[in-house]
């Protein structure tokens, strides 16, 4: 670390470890645990369980602090080899890989708590979950595709969900969760453009890496599209009303923004559209989800 950097003051234990989770980014996978959650209440009784509500937003909160804790800690030396990544909390020293084991330790066992406040099964599949959230960090080093090991841990979020409000398996909640994990993995794709030179000059496999900046580009949007599709067929297959429809409008005005604001000459503007244009569809989906499950008799 340098002088002047050691003269700044560090934040507090606490909080460098929520800044090295980047714990505000739950934001892309809560809102559609959400959306399955009160789907399957509206289908169970037509009532908001809010003890249920709260329980899956612990267990996906702590499972996603334990992912994000493990991917830095086993990536913590590619991050310092990277220019781009070289201020992370790890590489600095402001959290100590003691200190990010402890976060993630506490942030499994809240997770499997939950899972076991919730019902049996929760419970029972709770470690399969698991096992994707270590798995992607090492991806990069023996595949190009990591990014679909990432939309396969994000695929999980919605299913289990279902299965915490209900305790049975759903096919609609498949559905959701693959549209979820290909819309994750398609903007994986497209935030790894701006690695391409660090992770080539130092053998980190993945598609830009490996393909180039507009395959990576071309494959995001044909993610996207299956995505766009996936969440028709979720609106068909659960009934939705005229209000998710809305919201699927705006989603697919969204990934077309998204997608004119990043060119292969110009990734200027890809925090944009990595950051606030998917943060934005996540909110404004379940927004028009909630909505509409209220108006067609959900109850509060």
């Amino acid at each position: 670390m340098s002088a002047s950097a050691a003269a700044l003051p560090q934040p507090g234990r606490t909080k460098a470890f929520l800044r090295l989770v980047m714990i505000e980014h739950s934001v892309f996978a809560l809102p559609f645990a959400y959306i399955a959650a009160l789907t399957a209440m509206y289908r169970l009784d037509g009532n908001i369980h809010w003890g249920r509500l709260l329980l899956v937003t612990v267990a996906m909160v702590g499972l996603r602090t334990f992912a994000m804790a493990c991917n830095r800690i086993i990536d913590r030396e590619i991050d310092a080899r990277n220019p781009r990544t070289a201020s992370r909390e790890l590489v600095t020293g402001a959290v100590s890989v003691r200190s990010a084991w402890t976060g993630a330790l506490v942030a499994v066992v809240v997770f499997l708590g939950a899972a076991a406040a919730l019902n049996p099964l929760c419970l029972a599949l709770a470690p399969i979950a698991v096992i994707p959230m270590v798995v992607y960090p090492y991806g990069k080093r023996f595949t190009n595709f990591p990014h679909a090991i990432l939309g396969l841990a994000q695929a999980i979020g919605p299913v289990g969900a279902w299965l915490a409000v209900t305790g049975h398996w759903s096919w609609d909640a498949v559905i959701l969760g693959l549209a979820v994990g290909i819309w994750i993995g398609g903007f994986d794709l497209i935030f790894g453009c701006q690695d391409v030179q660090a992770d080539r000059a130092h053998g980190v496999k993945s598609v830009p890496a490996r393909f180039g900046i507009p395959a990576a580009l071309y494959g995001a949007r044909a993610c996207h599209a299956v995505t766009t599709a996936l969440l028709v067929w979720y609106a068909v297959a659960t009934g939705a009303g005229a209000f998710f429809w809305a919201g699927l409008v705006i989603v697919a005005v969204a990934f077309v923004y998204e997608h004119n604001v990043v060119k292969p000459h110009d990734l200027s503007r890809l925090n944009r559209a990595f950051f606030s244009v998917n943060g934005f569809i996540g909110i404004a989906l379940f927004v028009c989800a909630l909505i509409d499950l209220l108006v067609r008799g959900l109850t509060v």
